[in-house]
């Protein structure tokens, strides 16, 4: 019961630091807040040696834990993944001030003046699971957008995610900004998580990024405003007007450039007329990178080596090397299946006809839908924003990537001329 108590006592006074540290931010210049961001990239560049040092400590954790490789490789970093960390810094700091944007502005027949302007959303708690990088991405966009951050993230990741988090505030400190803009809830008692989830009126709004079993959890307990997708089981088609070239590289690409991530391609869509043509060449393709396939029936007849695949794979966002395929009839067949298995995630027709493509794009009803690109795009950074916090498939507030202008409200400015109401 003291150990209950303490943890709720010791979220709560990481809550009130972020309450205090948001009156600071808020306000705070554009530039100063671009410097921390520049200051942050420079001392990751300088650390290099000791973040490889931190990450090796929750990489071979993991691997005495006997944690899958899908899992060892989203909690992995090398020095690639950490300069695009550190790029990823250097972009978010020269995007534009989402603050302070003049959304709309109109005046009333009575002369009243009114303005919609961004404003930050306030204290915002990202719970999160194995990837370290999620860190520094959602600390920087908090930053640029004036918000304050409380991090939990995953006791596997826990070594990389301290190291990080000391450079994010040191970063502030040499901006002349409050370090604790920044925080890092440094328990891996799941209590703390409840605490957070409970913390109405200290936290503004939470963003879980990991499996469905933790955001189902989040989306079950929270009494706080929840930004979240459980899966993403994406899908692509691709269409008999489609070019076949094309096609198989998009869907190679999808599936097995990095299969543990949420954009990855879960479940292939056929058009009949083109599908004795396109399996045998697909299948080759993917089975050389190593990946495992399941298909329907009139897939398999096609290809024997394909296993069969059941109703539970078209539910399943594997994050895995294993691609479920089904064979559809047209646009119309594609859009039936992504309606009743979606995830509403990512989904992406593969076509040369624009027609089919805009009935595609306009009828599926998901956070992001392509036209011949790989599903592997849906990530902010690629989207021109930086880097991203996660991908909501929610309906309010943010839908798909959320960036640093998702992460702003706004607030409406009234001006008058000693107007007043009969």
């Amino acid at each position: 019961m003291n150990d209950h108590v303490n943890i709720y006592k010791d979220v709560s006074l990481i809550n009130k630091k972020s309450k205090a540290a948001f009156k600071i931010i808020s306000l705070s210049n554009s530039n100063d807040r671009n410097l921390a961001i520049l200051n942050t990239a420079e001392i990751i560049k300088t650390n290099i040696n000791n973040i490889l040092a931190a990450n090796e400590i929750d990489i071979n954790n993991a691997k005495d834990k006997n944690l899958n490789n899908a899992f060892i490789d989203r909690l992995m970093l090398n020095g690639d993944r950490i300069n695009n960390i550190i790029l990823g810094l250097i972009n978010i700091s020269k995007m534009d001030d989402p603050l302070g944007c003049e959304l709309a502005r109109w005046k009333q027949p009575n002369g009243l003046d009114i303005s919609r302007v961004s404003v930050p959303l306030g204290v915002i708690g990202i719970i999160y699971e194995s990837r370290p990088n999620v860190t520094v991405d959602a600390g920087s966009l908090c930053i640029k957008s004036g918000n304050t951050v409380i991090l939990r993230g995953g006791s596997d990741s826990i070594y990389t995610s301290r190291i990080f988090t000391q450079f994010l505030r040191e970063g502030l400190l040499s901006a002349n900004l409050p370090s604790d803009t920044v925080q890092m809830v440094d328990s891996t008692n799941r209590e703390a998580v409840s605490a957070m989830l409970q913390a109405v009126g200290e936290i503004d709004v939470i963003i879980p990024r990991g499996g469905k079993s933790l955001v189902e959890k989040i989306q079950k307990e929270a009494r706080v405003p929840v930004f979240a997708h459980l899966e993403g089981i994406c899908h692509v088609y691709i269409d008999s007007e489609a070019d076949i070239e094309k096609a198989i590289k998009i869907v190679v690409n999808s599936k097995m450039r990095r299969t543990g991530i949420c954009g990855a391609l879960e479940t292939l869509l056929i058009d009949k007329k083109i599908s004795k043509n396109v399996i045998p060449i697909l299948a080759h393709k993917l089975r050389a990178k190593g990946c495992q396939l399941k298909g329907d029936e009139e897939t398999i007849l096609i290809d024997k080596d394909i296993n069969l695949a059941f109703d539970v794979d078209w539910k399943t966002e594997y994050l895995d090397a294993i691609l479920s395929i089904k064979i559809v009839d047209g646009v119309n067949g594609a859009i039936k299946h992504i309606e009743e298995y979606s995830s509403h995630h990512t989904e992406c027709i593969i076509t040369e006809n624009k027609n089919t493509a805009d009935i595609f794009l306009s009828k599926v009803d998901s956070a992001i839908v392509m036209h011949n690109a790989s599903t592997q795009f849906a990530d902010g950074g690629e989207f021109g924003m930086g880097a991203e916090i996660g991908i909501s498939t929610g309906r309010i507030h943010a839908r798909g990537p959320v960036g640093a202008a998702q992460l702003t409200s706004f607030k409406y400015i009234v001006r008058g001329k000693d107007q007043i109401r009969d």
